[in-house]
């Protein structure tokens, strides 16, 4: 069933408050009063990967503090630059795993399409961050060599939309791709792999939600939250209403220095998103992209947050300790 929620005649479309993202650091600085910080903003990496995040999710920010945990996921800052041994272009071995223009193969049973490269939101951690989308997204020819390479791969029975972020299309895209993916009989399951309900949840709306509601296969949606403070009524209406289509609803966090490495932290993000309807799944340790080694949490200080995590929440609030390594046949606990 789909739910209606009307939005008020002067609510502004999702691609226009899209359009309206913070794109300058010393706007974004200026924005939360702290232009006094802006000597933290690198150049070099705001070129390289440019700044975005939208207005709704600026607004979720504190005033005043240079060590917000959102804005921290998003600013560009001098840290980036530094050059580590072991962050690499490409952490977890997509380029390894290509099958196909815009498909990875990695797992038994199930490919990833590149969508699209866009994303609403650009975080600075991201293990995309340096991968070449100009040439490597599915969408290029209309998924014409995806879907001849899952033609010839009848085993691939689960298909995952990630990017970039596949709800960064225009509804009428993915309904053509899902309606091209109706022809392959071994598809059961559709997921699909989204920040857009968290940064800039007025994706959900109505089209969005009939497109789902119509798709023939169960649908998991695994959404992409990594602090409480990301959290709000706006989400909650969105994970209320996609719920209502049948999706199962699954997040998936990344463990980030300065952010959540901290067991309160990460126990409110757990039960905030169960009180949305949205279990937690995965708990990523850091891909080493170059760029993020800012953000990186030892494996012994990642285990110790897990157990006392695993000690203060029931089960299956829990999300999973992983890191994805290159060429291994799933995701590794640790």
């Amino acid at each position: 069933m789909i739910p209606a929620h009307p939005l008020p005649a002067q609510a502004r479309s999702w691609q226009a408050l899209w359009r309206d993202a913070v794109r300058d650091p010393r706007e974004l600085l200026d924005l939360l009063g702290l232009a006094a910080h802006s000597g933290r903003v690198s150049e070099a990496a705001a070129r390289q990967f440019e700044l975005r995040v939208p207005r709704g999710f600026v607004a979720k920010m504190r005033r005043g503090d240079p060590d917000d945990p959102l804005l921290r996921q998003v600013l560009p800052v001098v840290d980036e630059e530094r050059i580590v041994p072991g962050f690499g272009l490409d952490a977890v071995g997509d380029a390894l795993a290509r099958g196909a223009t815009g498909l990875i193969h990695k797992y038994e049973g199930r490919a990833l399409l590149i969508a699209t490269g866009s994303c609403a939101v650009h975080c600075r951690y991201c293990f995309r961050r340096h991968f070449p989308y100009g040439e490597q997204t599915a969408a290029a020819g209309r998924w014409r060599d995806s879907l001849d390479y899952l033609r010839a791969n009848p085993n691939v029975s689960e298909v995952l939309l990630s990017g970039g972020d596949p709800l960064s299309l225009a509804t009428g895209k993915l309904v053509e791709l899902t309606e091209a993916l109706r022809e392959l009989p071994q598809i059961r399951r559709l997921r699909l792999h989204t920040r857009l309900p968290i940064v800039l949840p007025e994706r959900v709306d109505a089209e969005l939600l009939a497109w789902l509601d119509r798709l023939p296969w169960p649908v998991a949606i695994v959404v992409h939250a990594n602090h409480p403070n990301e959290l709000g009524e706006d989400v909650a209406r969105a994970m209320r209403d996609l719920r209502m289509t049948g999706a199962t609803l699954l997040n998936q966090s990344v463990l980030l220095r300065g952010v959540n490495d901290e067991v309160g932290t990460l126990s409110r993000l757990s039960e905030g998103l169960f009180d949305m309807g949205v279990l937690p799944y995965y708990l990523h340790q850091l891909d080493r992209v170059a760029g993020t080694a800012h953000y990186e949490v030892s494996d012994i200080d990642a285990r110790q947050l897990h157990a006392k995590l695993s000690a203060r929440l029931p089960g299956y609030l829990l999300p999973r300790l992983v890191r994805e390594i290159s060429g291994e046949p799933g995701k590794t606990p640790l």
